[in-house]
């Protein structure tokens, strides 16, 4: 098995561009299966999930070719409505390919999906939704069965929770259904904003009424277009944590500011430097950071909960007592038992963490136990002294391209193991967290 072993306290300095965004490219190529064309899907990012997503769409009869930076999917010869289960499993976000497949063939088998286990993630606001649009949907022992005789329809749905996922679906069934569909409190990440774009590209009629308001009038066919994903806000907020843990100064390109906002605040309340300008931002991290009180994660606009996990093994060591409230996932702390085996203080009392800042961590052998908390590893041991060795990187692999390649741009000393070596971690046992609202 792979590991990536980090020897800590060098300071980060540079210029690093960022990946193409994971949470947009996946459900823009579950997308392209509406279309009856080719889509060339550039700045799509080379990970596990989009080979994953990859090999879904070669399995329902699409054409996929790569280039150097780009996907080239022709989706005219699809002729399948069923994902096994070896597929599903791979990734949380294969689910999306639901409302897609269903909206183009008119029937879908699927099962539950796989991916991360950061907590409870159901899928009954998807189901709901999808039979509000006038499918059919069994569910026995995990497989969905789903058909839309006659078509989908448009109607009127209410989100209770602006679920990602959710809305991510209705988008795609919505897009080719007979009628119009209003959809209330839709998700606003702009994951969302770069998935209508690409769906209106490719012929769809939406508007986004503002307020978490879609109005999707549902036209007969799709056809090709070229499209560019949007950058990666939750790998450009990692990298701002690998510097700011080593007091570095780093400027990241190609981003979008605004998407990072809520984040780009967190640091500067920890006394780093931030300067903005067109698609770059550039970090001038203080010698040691300062304490941040009262980070609560949120759906967009607010602190996203990918970004937590990051932020905590940075502020590890931060002067003062940070606090951070977790609110969309119940187990998304996993990473604390790592942090603490690396000598971090950090008190967990349901939702909340309480860390207090120590003087320095120090390396140790842990496990990327999910994608966020294997990010949150590597960050902690940048900002560590020693080595520290990360094994079930295959996670990490889920959502960063070539993360070592990317921090030894920046001066890090990091390198990735093909080691085989029989020596684990101990184990890092799940905490037991109190239920929290999600969707």
């Amino acid at each position: 098995m792979e590991k990536i072993i980090v020897q800590g306290g060098q300071t980060l300095r540079g210029t690093l561009r960022v990946q193409g965004s994971k949470n947009a490219a996946l459900p823009i190529l579950a997308a392209c299966v509406l279309v009856n064309g080719v889509c060339e899907i550039r700045n799509c990012p080379d990970l596990s999930d989009v080979r994953a997503a990859v090999r879904i769409l070669r399995h329902l009869g699409c054409a996929v070719e790569r280039g150097e930076d780009s996907l080239r999917v022709d989706a005219r010869t699809v002729f399948r409505a069923a994902i096994p289960h070896a597929l599903m499993r791979e990734m949380r976000s294969s689910i999306v390919f639901l409302g897609s497949v269903l909206s183009r063939t008119g029937r879908a088998a699927l099962c539950t999906p796989g991916g991360c286990e950061i907590g409870a993630r159901p899928i009954d606001l998807h189901l709901s939704s999808l039979r509000a649009l006038g499918a059919r949907i069994d569910e026995t022992n995990g497989a969905l069965c789903c058909t839309a005789r006659g078509g989908l329809r448009g109607t009127t749905i209410r989100l209770r929770f602006p679920s990602v996922g959710a809305t991510e679906n209705i988008l795609l069934a919505a897009a080719a259904a007979n009628g119009t569909t209003t959809l209330y409190g839709a998700a606003r990440e702009p994951e969302i904003g770069d998935l209508i774009r690409f769906l209106n590209a490719c012929g769809a009629r939406i508007r986004d009424l503002g307020a978490g308001t879609l109005k999707i009038e549902g036209v007969p066919c799709l056809h090709g277009c070229t499209h560019r994903v949007i950058p990666d806000r939750i790998a450009a907020v990692t990298y701002m944590a690998a510097a700011a843990v080593t007091g570095g100064d780093v400027t990241l390109t190609d981003i979008v500011p605004a998407h990072l906002a809520c984040m780009t605040n967190v640091f500067e309340q920890a006394g780093c430097r931030i300067e903005e300008a067109d698609d770059r931002l550039h970090l001038r991290a203080p010698e040691r950071l300062r304490a941040v009180r009262d980070i609560r994660t949120a759906p967009y606009p607010g602190f996203p909960t990918d970004a937590q996990a990051a932020i905590m093994a940075a502020l590890a060591t931060a002067d003062g007592v940070s606090t951070i409230e977790e609110t969309i996932f119940e187990n998304r702390f996993h990473h604390v038992c790592a942090l603490r085996r690396m000598g971090a203080d950090i008190t967990v009392e349901g939702c909340t963490a309480l860390l207090r800042g120590v003087e320095r961590l120090h390396g140790a052998a842990v496990s990327a136990v999910d994608l966020r908390a294997g990010a949150a590893m590597v960050v902690a041991g940048l900002g560590a002294q020693g080595e520290t060795v990360i094994d079930q990187i295959q996670h990490i692999d889920r959502g960063y391209e070539k993360i070592e390649a990317c921090l030894q741009a920046l001066g890090a000393r990091i390198e990735r193991s093909a080691d085989s070596g029989s020596t684990k971690p101990e184990q890092q046992f799940p905490l037991r967290l109190l239920p929290l609202r999600y969707g």
